[in-house]
């Protein structure tokens, strides 16, 4: 259960922080709406530029919560349940705009992940 729970913890954390610091820019077929970039992605929810600096720097500190729980697990559980919650807020995003099911998939992915992580 241990090793699972790792492996679980390098998955997320290490997919959060790729989208967030690496691949922010980049088009994927899972930014909703037309969006190609996070930014673009935000801005086709309706929601304002700042509220894209404050979820990316809660999903990047979780991100790095669940990775330093590895070693400290109170952090895990922490970095888990703020994700989810993330999460499940990306995801009723996805819904407002009618994004087909295909491009929420990830956050669903990552909101099971996230409340695994918080639950073990």
């Amino acid at each position: 259960m241990e090793l699972l729970r790792i492996i679980l913890q390098v998955v997320v954390g290490l997919g959060i922080l790729n989208v967030w610091l690496i691949r922010a820019n980049w088009a994927t077929g899972y930014r909703g709406g037309d969006a190609k970039t996070l930014k673009e992605e935000f801005a086709t929810y309706g929601l304002p530029s700042w509220f894209f600096y404050l979820i990316g720097t809660l999903k990047i500190l979780c991100a790095l919560a669940v990775l330093a729980g590895i070693w400290f697990h109170p952090l895990a559980t922490l970095g888990g349940t703020g994700l989810a919650v993330l999460m499940a807020g990306a995801f009723s995003m996805h819904l407002k705009v009618k994004d087909p099911f295909s491009k929420a998939i990830p956050s669903l992915v990552m909101l099971a992940l996230s409340l695994a992580i918080a639950l073990l």
